[in-house]
């Protein structure tokens, strides 16, 4: 089965699913999930030989019958075309430079059955609709979210903009693996976005399961190198500073720091 074939397989399981009493005639959300894909094709573009950068926000415009049947599904069909968008963009090698972002508009100058997608890269953001309200508690508008490590089990609090792990002795984060060279990777942290470098290491690195070079990384991303499992996560941190419980700093000094979070490292 080819890239297309699955992609679009997966469209059809939501069709048939839960969909399919909704979606009799107009707009199907197969077809929305067709547009999406021609436009990331359309839209990616090669940055360097390992790179190649994809939009991540997007702009579905329809009719007013087709808007009013896709908005009573709510959020629910805007997590399976971001679903799809992203295992496609895997498949294809594309990468983002932000979190991915949905949004589904009326356009009353579009007839009813037909779609356009207006698309933009954007650094950060999350996987919401713009439009969409921040999850409704506490926690999601006072807790600040603090980046962190897990190696082998210990967490390492990301306190400066580039932090590098290898089994070097001048590594910031040493691992006892020997798979890995003395200065693997290092992660790049400006405050509000992380990036993961490999840095000409023998054995490569890899972002879950990609043989990769540079990327960006979003909350869950893993990064193995030699036989180390590195998981970056942003914990919730409270608003009197507390970081959560299982956030344990990096107490390491400074010793590197870069021009910009894009700039080359040094």
């Amino acid at each position: 089965m080819g890239i297309l074939d699955s992609f679009e397989k997966g469209l059809e399981r939501v069709v048939n699913g839960a969909f399919a009493k909704t979606f009799r005639s107009g707009l199907q959300p197969v077809e929305i999930t067709s547009a999406l894909r021609r436009e990331l094709d359309t839209k990616a573009a090669v940055v360097s030989r390992e790179r190649i950068l994809a939009p991540n926000r997007f702009a579905v415009r329809m009719s007013h019958p087709d808007f009013v049947r896709m908005s009573a599904l709510g959020s629910t069909l805007i997590d399976e075309l971001t679903d799809l968008v992203r295992a496609y963009a895997t498949e294809q090698r594309y990468q983002f430079a932000g979190g991915i972002s949905i949004d589904i508009n009326e356009d009353p100058s579009l007839t009813e059955g037909l779609v356009q997608i207006d698309s933009s890269t954007t650094k950060g953001g999350d996987n919401r609709p713009a439009s969409a309200p921040a999850p409704a508690g506490p926690r999601a508008s006072t807790a600040a979210r603090i980046p962190v490590l897990d190696i082998n089990g210990t967490q390492h609090r990301l306190v400066k903009t580039r932090t590098v792990i290898g089994r070097g002795s001048d590594a910031d984060i040493t691992v006892d693996d020997t798979g890995t060279s003395r200065q693997h990777v290092e992660i790049l942290w400006d405050g509000t976005h992380a990036q993961v470098r490999d840095l000409g290491s023998t054995n490569g690195s890899q972002l879950n399961g990609t043989p990769v070079s540079q990327a960006a990384l979003e909350n869950g991303s893993v990064v193995t190198i030699g036989r180390t499992r590195i998981l970056f996560r942003l914990v919730e941190q409270n608003p009197t500073g507390t970081n959560h419980p299982d956030a344990r700093p990096d107490n390491s000094s400074d010793r590197h720091d870069m021009g910009g979070f894009w700039g080359p490292a040094t």
